[in-house]
């Protein structure tokens, strides 16, 4: 088995050193300065990551901020009986907040409801769901919207927010 992983791990090395050399050497025939590309891709790359930065430095911050302070755990208790009617259980509260802000936050959250209800339980399993089904709206919405310049986004984020809302309530009656 040893060899065999060994032998796996010279194919992918030998397989990137040749991609490697085939772009080099069709830069070379086109008469291409492969190097300036290579850094005129690089500083617009990092021009894409300075204008995107705040976006993403709100969006995280926001995340840590609700959870930290403890506002959160007040969110979900608040919207438990709005949820509750939704045939959502109050567990799931805080997935379908975290979703739309933070996916790594909203599976910790899946993880959380998990633990405490059992992997087999209707909430978990309909966390799992919200989560593996659903895009995070603002964290997408500030990388992409950012990269592309847009300063007001019109109606892209209350549509989107609109078709999670519609999924997380076409979940709570599948599942």
């Amino acid at each position: 088995m040893g060899k065999l992983i060994a032998l796996e791990w010279k194919k992918n090395r030998v397989g990137r050193y040749a991609l490697g050399a085939a772009v080099l050497t069709a830069g070379l025939f086109a008469r291409i300065d492969v190097y300036g590309a290579f850094v005129r891709g690089a500083k617009a790359g990092m021009e894409t990551l300075l204008q995107m930065a705040p976006c993403l430095c709100a969006v995280l911050t926001l995340t840590a901020l609700l959870r930290e302070t403890g506002l959160l755990g007040a969110l979900t208790e608040a919207l438990r009986p709005a949820l509750e009617a939704l045939r959502l259980p109050g567990e799931a509260a805080a997935v379908v907040l975290l979703r739309p802000l933070s996916g790594s936050a909203a599976l910790a959250a899946v993880s959380d409801v998990m633990a405490r209800m059992g992997a087999d339980s209707r909430a978990a399993r309909l966390c799992c769901v919200i989560s593996g089904a659903s895009e995070t709206v603002f964290f997408t919405a500030s990388l992409y919207l950012g990269a592309a310049g847009v300063k007001r986004s019109r109606y892209a984020v209350p549509a989107a927010l609109a078709a999670y809302a519609a999924g997380v309530w076409a979940a709570a009656w599948l599942v």
